[in-house]
């Protein structure tokens, strides 16, 4: 089962390394500044979490692999995707929606195996998830996403409640991982796809009535 959840969070690590390759290909970044935003987008969010759980040295300085991951990762990019005007316009948030997923489901299960409650694992779930898609927007100059209308912190959050549920009512930590990591990615999928989103709280327009 570790050797799973290890696996996970490394297809995690590839998975948002890569949407932060895209989003500085398409701010005309260097290769430097490829280097630093996808870092920045694999392992913000986990670094934040083993931060505030008091988890000492965070996960990527215990093992570098997730670093070698990250490297691989942007050569790659830096090698086949060449003119990032001509990726897919929906690329970068389906990865981005996978790497959702995957470090949702990693975040709550380290906080369950640490044995703090439920709700604690769903925080953790959440900021492991949109941690480093946050830094990566701020840093492009972008609102986060989490801050938008767009349902996204909403599917973190349903994952983490599923995972930790289904942790609760007995189910194997395996299938209770695949079933939340599907509902999270199926959720923030349909709100791609749908433009789905919450309402939004316009206090301007409300102050004009």
């Amino acid at each position: 089962m570790i050797e799973w959840i290890y696996f996970f969070d490394l297809c995690g690590t590839a998975v948002f390394a890569l949407s932060g390759a895209l989003a500085a290909g398409r701010h005309r970044m260097d290769p430097f500044g490829v280097i630093v935003l996808a870092s920045v987008t694999a392992v913000g969010g986990g670094s934040i979490r083993d931060a505030l759980l008091g988890t000492t040295p965070v996960f990527w300085i215990r093992d570098p692999n997730y670093i070698v991951v990250i490297l691989i990762t942007v050569l790659l990019t830096l090698i086949l995707v060449r003119r990032p005007k001509k990726v897919p316009q929906h690329t970068l948030p389906i990865a981005d929606a996978l790497g959702l997923a995957l470090f949702t489901v990693i975040g709550a299960e380290k906080a369950l195996s640490l044995e703090l409650g439920g709700m604690i694992a769903v925080v953790m779930g959440l900021i492991t998830g949109v941690g480093g898609g946050m830094i990566r927007d701020l840093l492009c100059r972008q609102v986060p996403m989490i801050l938008r209308t767009e349902i996204y912190a909403t599917a973190s959050i349903l994952g983490g409640i599923c995972y930790s549920v289904s942790i609760h009512l007995g189910v194997e930590n395996m299938h209770a991982m695949l079933v939340s990591m599907t509902v999270a990615l199926c959720i923030r999928l349909a709100a791609i796809k749908w433009h789905l989103s919450l309402p939004a709280f316009d206090l301007k327009k409300n102050l004009k009535n």
